[in-house]
């Protein structure tokens, strides 16, 4: 009996070793972050203190045609946040599904400025004021370069069908980016974004436009932003970044933020400061967000 049973054994085990010869590698990764916030005294705060943790599983794996297929998903506390599944035809470019903060499209492009931390609107304004961006809830997604020109598209099929599209070139001088999008929300909005960035040595600096043309009564919304970071060291950099939106009610919403990170290793400190006046166009409405962080990779 007991040699039965080490003989099942032996050949389970023979057969997960062979089956395992043709799956894709799987990855794990993490992160885990402890952050110190204050806001304005004004406003329910609650605990200064927090801690983010997420987890992302990366897989992949050839095909006998000579593609290949590549599997990502992420999680946040707990919570899903992006996946997607895609299949690299090689010159035919690259095609899958997916959702979440994976997309592909005009969300490749939403926020090109180039920062040390958060985005300048981060925790002050709740309407995550880069204004363009589509749904990506099980959107199509496709990938190619062509001539030099990047191109990256998603088709998001709900109640208003969602087209858009991303452009990024690179070869008219060296470190300097020009991008394009544009997306379409059934017959209710457009939107277009372009930016120009340029790097040279550890400087970058970018200038973004970004515009939503609503149909109907919604007013239209128009939103310019400038940036520069600056790569200290390896190990240490930091950024200044100036965001302005137009919503239409006379008053254009003001936000400014500077950054800085430290990275030894795995781990990497943080401090952001950022402030938004006039928030969601109305006058009274000032908001302030300072955070130190620490993080770590694994």
């Amino acid at each position: 009996m007991n040699n039965l049973k080490k003989l099942g054994l032996a050949v389970a085990g023979s057969t997960l070793v062979a089956s395992s010869a043709y799956a894709g590698a799987l990855d794990v990764s993490g992160n885990a972050k402890i952050s110190m916030k204050s806001a304005d005294d004004d406003e329910v705060t609650g605990n200064s203190f927090s801690m983010d943790k997420g987890i992302k599983f990366t897989g992949s794996g050839d095909l006998d045609n000579g593609m290949s297929v590549s599997y990502l998903y992420k999680m946040s506390d707990s919570s899903h946040t992006s996946s997607n599944v895609l299949i690299d035809m090689g010159d035919a470019g690259v095609a899958g599904v997916g959702r979440g903060n994976s997309g592909a499209g005009i969300r490749t492009v939403r926020y090109a400025l180039p920062t040390a931390g958060e985005e300048v609107w981060d925790d002050v304004d709740t309407d995550d004021n880069g204004i363009v961006g589509t749904g990506d809830t099980n959107a199509l997604y496709y990938s190619n370069t062509f001539g030099g020109v990047s191109f990256s598209g998603s088709y998001h099929k709900d109640d208003d069908t969602e087209k858009s599209f991303a452009l990024t070139y690179s070869g008219l001088t060296d470190g300097l980016t020009i991008g394009y999008g544009g997306a379409e929300v059934g017959s209710t909005q457009d939107q277009m974004t372009m930016f120009v960035k340029y790097t040279m040595g550890g400087l970058t600096a970018a200038y973004q436009v970004a515009e939503l043309d609503n149909a109907g009564a919604t007013a239209d919304e128009d939103a310019t932003g400038m940036a520069v970071s600056f790569a200290v060291n390896e190990s240490l950099s930091v950024s200044y970044g100036v965001w302005d939106v137009d919503m239409g009610t006379g008053v254009d919403e003001e936000s400014s933020g500077v950054s800085a990170s430290y990275t030894s290793g795995g781990m990497t400190i943080g401090l952001v400061s950022n402030a938004t006046d006039n928030v969601a166009g109305g006058t009274a409405n000032e908001d302030t967000f300072k955070e130190v962080s620490v993080s770590f990779a694994f």
